[in-house]
């Protein structure tokens, strides 16, 4: 059983979900949005927080509360190191792609099964996905600049010197939401927007796509996505387990997400000719489900109640990136342990 949801009267009340909102979340927002309490939410599964945009987002604008969704890993790194690195470069940013890395101690790595089982649902709903992202019927974001190419289902990345492969999270969705706020509410340049997670070495890469095999075939039916949430840890390869993970796991993990962009310098038109620019930057932090998603959480949670002059005007249903691009969010999470650093500025 996940934990149930804390709420904290601190001059407004603000609800924390932590729970498997593809099954459960739903009431949770309703009943805030309707009583007036801002939601903090660390779903990663993009029919939930999607839906939640299509049902709610008129009422949470009109009663002034503030729906955020994916405050979590991955997505908070994910969303707001695009911010990042979009105000650190010297010109216009354009386009950018980054590349997840996590790392482990001796013991390797353990997740609790609730992970394990929003990756089942996320899959097994595809088609509810795509039939629910035409009602959205949102537009497509123009393209400014080079068009960002995407690469292979498999791939060896020169820019982290190993094998990559497209990041399957919700990432890619967040990060689009988000640039389509800024550029449709504040004018701003939308960026182009790819993820990828690093896998290491030819024997990495060759255990990992067994087991994606394994795990797409079984999601396809009932029976199997029984089977995969009965045994995690089988068929995760210990990976997710019903116990979690050591206090050692958790504290010899990290992870970093690296973001290399290209742009335009100042003064430039981005509309016309080649990027000019590059930018390496990184966001960094220790283990990701029971350490980084919590201070990201939490500072998400802070930023909304201290910051209210610096989030959107009206309430709403809102990304990480769409709700705290003009706070102090990022400098908050620098100094609770997730760093965001800039490697490299070449002009």
């Amino acid at each position: 059983m996940m934990p149930p949801p804390l709420l904290i009267c601190v001059r407004r009340p603000l609800l924390f979900s932590t729970a498997w909102d593809q099954l459960y979340g739903e009431p949770v927002v309703k009943a805030c949005v309707e009583n007036g309490a801002h939601f903090v939410d660390i779903s990663g599964e993009s029919q939930f927080l999607e839906s939640m945009v299509l049902k709610y987002d008129e009422q949470a604008a009109e009663n002034g509360v503030y729906i955020v969704g994916s405050s979590g890993f991955d997505s908070i790194p994910a969303d707001l190191g695009v911010l990042f690195t979009r105000n650190s470069i010297q010109g216009t940013l354009t386009a950018v792609e980054s590349f997840l890395s996590l790392k482990s101690g001796s013991e390797g790595t353990r997740l609790n099964e609730g992970t394990w089982q929003s990756a089942i649902h996320e899959v097994a709903n595809q088609g509810k996905l795509k039939s629910l992202r035409k009602k959205l019927a949102f537009k497509p974001l123009p393209v400014v600049g080079k068009k960002l190419k995407r690469r292979g289902a498999v791939f060896y990345s020169n820019e982290i010197q190993q094998y990559a492969i497209p990041f399957l999270g919700s990432d890619v969705s967040v990060v689009e939401r988000s640039q389509r706020y800024l550029y449709e509410k504040l004018q701003e340049t939308p960026v182009q927007y790819t993820a990828y997670a690093a896998v290491g070495g030819i024997s990495s890469l060759i255990k990992l796509m067994f087991a994606g095999l394994l795990f797409l075939l079984f999601t396809r039916c009932s029976c199997g996505r029984k089977l995969l949430i009965k045994y995690p840890k089988f068929f995760s390869f210990g990976i997710f387990s019903k116990e979690g993970p050591t206090q050692k796991q958790m504290d010899d993990a990290s992870f970093s997400m690296t973001f290399y962009g290209e742009g335009y310098s100042q003064g430039l038109d981005p509309h016309q000719g080649k990027p000019d620019v590059k930018i390496c930057t990184q966001v960094s932090g220790p283990e990701i489900a029971y350490v980084t998603t919590p201070i990201a959480m939490v500072q998400a949670g802070v930023t909304l109640l201290k910051e209210p002059e610096s989030l959107p005007k009206t309430g709403g249903v809102y990304t990480p990136g769409a709700a705290f691009s003009k706070t102090k969010m990022i400098d908050r999470l620098n100094k609770a342990g997730i760093n965001f650093t800039v490697l490299s500025n070449i002009e």
